[in-house]
């Protein structure tokens, strides 16, 4: 009897925990589960040049209530603000389109995006890249987090969180007028902040010509609690290594004190995206590559950790080995052209054979050593966009580098 008094007890305590959810409880302030739930907390906004303050009975008042204000222009050099709110609130979509979609534009145009009125962007990236391509190209295409219907538009539905405000400008670094931008952000007030949101978070970096043996950073390490979201890659692959395969290089992952080797690591660059044994063109949910034409040796393609979340406790860092391959007797040729490379295995099926040195170059003319497919580090001109969250509304990451890094070697 005492047993199944207790059993009781237990569910009705249960019971009344679950149904007395206090105000900003976490179920309260995000999106309903399900598109017919009510949701008091949510507030909805759209923001564009026809309400630029998202403010309630105040939208589409030029030119008496007719179209008066769907685009505006940016001048060279100078930037212009399409978000100023303050919160808390929730961004869930931006769609963006602008009338100049040139390589130029798309990596001289910065959208930078600031949280709770701090000075320093926690997303400073070149246009196009950010919204999911790299090396200055657009496409058609549609994915889990960004979309372009028809290659002329720039849609996002990552969700950004944002307690006290919220500013979003976008910067013309670029020589020429910027003629048309047409907007429009489209995001719900909260009537209460939820401590468990986390801040989002964006990083572009670029090498023209990553070093021999040294991973290129995807994110350089990030400091405080969060969750590494995914990123896009691109990469133009150096000529010097004709048509030599590029996509040997193995993502890592550093987790919470990481120091000489990570927690998490892959196989290699295609097999990162789901791919395998090369990498075509395709696009998925999660992972893609939108870019992959051999005739110029460009390749853009990325992957979105959101059925397989990677979150860390006190910081995090993502890198990947610029590596490729070919036969042995290929690689030979190139070294003897002075390629800059450095062997790092044979791959005599079913053996890998580990032939890095650190501190010398293996002799691959050695009779020893088998006729089979060799890996080794090269150099190329790689770019990356890593999107994140986390914690706090500012990183700890470095600015954006300057326009000619940006620029450089478009094609």
């Amino acid at each position: 009897m005492k047993s199944k008094l207790t059993i009781l007890i237990v569910i009705i305590t249960l019971y009344s925990c679950g149904n007395n959810k206090q105000p900003g409880t976490r179920s309260e302030n995000i999106l309903p589960a399900n598109i017919f739930e009510y949701s008091g907390n949510l507030d909805p906004r759209w923001v564009s040049f026809e309400n630029t303050t998202g403010s309630k009975g105040k939208g589409g008042m030029e030119n008496n209530g007719a179209k008066g204000h769907a685009c505006d222009s940016i001048t060279a050099g100078a930037s212009k603000t399409l978000l100023n709110m303050t919160g808390p609130g929730i961004i869930n979509r931006i769609w963006i389109t602008i009338s100049d979609r040139s390589p130029e534009m798309l990596r001289s145009l910065i959208i930078n995006m600031y949280w709770d009125n701090e000075k320093k962007p926690a997303v400073s990236v070149p246009f196009g890249d950010f919204f999911g391509i790299g090396l200055g190209k657009t496409a058609v295409y549609e994915n889990a987090l960004f979309a372009n219907p028809e290659g002329r538009s720039f849609n996002c539905f990552i969700q950004m969180p944002f307690k006290e405000a919220a500013r979003i400008e976008l910067v013309n670094e670029s020589a020429k007028d910027l003629p048309m931008v047409f907007y429009d952000i489209d995001l719900q007030l909260l009537k209460e902040w939820d401590d468990n949101f986390l801040y989002f978070h964006s990083f572009w970096h670029r090498d023209t010509a990553t070093s021999l043996e040294n991973d290129f950073e995807i994110m350089p390490e990030v400091t405080g609690k969060g969750r590494f979201l995914g990123t896009n890659i691109s990469i133009n692959a150096n000529p010097q290594y004709k048509d030599c395969w590029w996509g040997e290089g193995e993502v890592k992952i550093y987790l919470n004190g990481d120091d000489k080797f990570p927690t998490m690591v892959g196989s290699g660059t295609e097999d990162y995206i789901g791919t395998a044994w090369g990498q075509g063109q395709f696009i998925n949910k999660y992972t893609g590559c939108l870019i992959a034409d051999s005739k110029n040796l460009q390749w853009a393609f990325y992957r979105f950790h959101i059925p397989d979340p990677v979150y860390f406790k006190t910081d995090c860092r993502v890198t990947i080995q610029q590596m490729g391959g070919n036969s042995k007797g290929r690689v030979i040729e190139l070294q003897k052209q002075n390629v800059n490379l450095v062997p790092v295995t044979i791959h005599n099926a079913p053996v890998m054979i580990q032939i890095y040195k650190k501190d010398s170059t293996v002799n691959l003319e050695d009779p020893k050593l088998p006729e089979a497919w060799t890996n080794f580090y090269r150099s190329d001109d790689m770019a990356a966009t890593a999107y994140f969250y986390l914690d706090r509304p500012a990183n700890n990451l470095p600015l954006i580098q300057p326009l000619q890094v940006r620029t450089g070697n478009l094609k």
